[in-house]
């Protein structure tokens, strides 16, 4: 009848990470950071959940004398997405039947 949440998706940070990252070919730290109003340590850690998970890429480079750390939505990232977006629409429709 219902059907099942990705557990990692269902943490409000790492949605927010995943929904700014399926309309964009990659983001910078500082981006993701000030979109999701997160600090520094909490999304360094979501970010290596979702990487582990293989739903980003993580590469780090230097800008300048600058540390720059990219992120980039994986083709399994995109399909986990989109299938928890499928499960909660399913939810939704199921309440409005």
């Amino acid at each position: 009848m219902f059907k099942t949440l990705d557990p990692l998706l269902n943490s409000e940070l790492r949605l927010a990470v995943m929904s700014l990252l399926m309309g964009l070919e990659l983001a910078d730290f500082t981006f993701l950071k000030e979109k999701t109003k997160s600090s520094s340590g909490n999304l360094s850690i979501q970010l290596q959940k979702l990487k582990k998970a293989g739903y980003i890429e993580i590469k780090k480079t230097f800008k300048g004398n600058y540390p720059l750390t990219t992120c980039k939505i994986t083709a399994t990232g995109i399909q986990a997405f989109e299938n928890y977006v499928d499960a909660i629409k399913s939810y939704i429709h199921l309440k409005e039947k």
